[in-house]
């Protein structure tokens, strides 16, 4: 048994040929879990190997729409490839708040379309959704567990987001956490210690436009990581939801740069979609 993980996405909310938008597959035995579901996530997870309706859980960390906007594609590609009465429900995992209200209302506009479709076939026009909601921690707390594999939920500082989580998955293997949209801080460290693989969001601040500096306030810049990862002793790590978007190779070197001056020393990828780690 060995638990993949497979980065889906690593886009952000600007269009970037060849980037989805974020999201992150961990593949564990019989599990496959995805993490975020941004713009164009279906594809990048049928080209990982998963077909949508063989996914087990989706687990969202906040509700902006680079997170969220694939998620509507997923949940309708897997009631539309599962024709069995017995199929068993998608389950979304997310905070109580923005992200749960946005969950509740997000099929509203595909009502038509789904009373449609089962006038063709013996289905209900009603996906089969199991909508998990969870009060944000005020440390890692699980929120889901399957097996011998659980899911912790924990705070991360992405204001003026509120209730925005990362997420460490505890397998038999190993630990990974995923970040999501955050500051470099202490609640990532505590969510982190100990993981095998920490998938984290980076920015390169040298990189960034003077127009667009505001968004480093609440964006974990490249050399904060470096020194964060290497001080908790993380021994691999995956950069995603680049910003700057890298354009060429140079540019994604820049991201390796800043964390290796920053002292990391651990097993670095500075990730394209589908970039992925295996543990265990």
């Amino acid at each position: 048994m060995s638990t993949e993980v497979i980065v889906t996405g690593t886009g952000t909310p600007l269009p970037s040929p060849g980037r989805a938008g974020a999201g992150v597959l961990v593949r564990t035995g019989d599990l496959s879990l995805q993490f975020d579901a941004g713009r164009n996530t279906v594809t990048r997870v049928v080209e990982s190997g998963v077909a949508i309706n063989n996914l087990t859980a989706v687990f969202l960390t906040h509700y902006h729409s680079d997170h969220v906007s694939g998620l509507q594609d997923i949940v309708l590609t897997h009631w539309v490839t599962d024709y069995t009465d017995d199929a068993r429900p998608l389950e979304v995992v997310a905070p109580i708040g923005a992200t749960t209200r946005y969950l509740d209302m997000m099929l509203e506009p595909w009502r038509e379309d789904l009373a449609v479709r089962a006038a063709h076939s013996p289905r209900s026009p009603e996906p089969k959704l199991n909508i998990i909601g969870f009060d944000v921690p005020g440390e890692p707390t699980v929120v889901w567990e399957r097996d011998d594999v659980r899911v912790l939920a924990g705070p991360v500082r992405h204001e003026p987001v509120i209730g925005a989580v990362g997420y460490r998955i505890e397998t038999p293997d190993g630990i990974v956490t995923i970040t999501g949209d955050t500051k470099v801080c202490p609640e990532v460290a505590t969510l982190a210690a100990g993981s095998d693989v920490v998938v984290y969001e980076a920015m390169r601040l040298d990189g960034v436009r003077p127009g667009l500096r505001h968004v480093a306030e609440y964006h974990s810049a490249t050399t904060e990581i470096g020194r964060q990862m290497e001080a908790i002793g993380i021994p691999r790590l995956m950069l995603t939801h680049l910003i700057p978007q890298p354009q060429n190779d140079a540019d994604k070197e820049a991201f390796a740069i800043d964390v290796r001056d920053a002292g990391y020393t651990g097993e670095l990828i500075v990730c394209d979609d589908l970039s992925s780690m295996t543990i265990g």
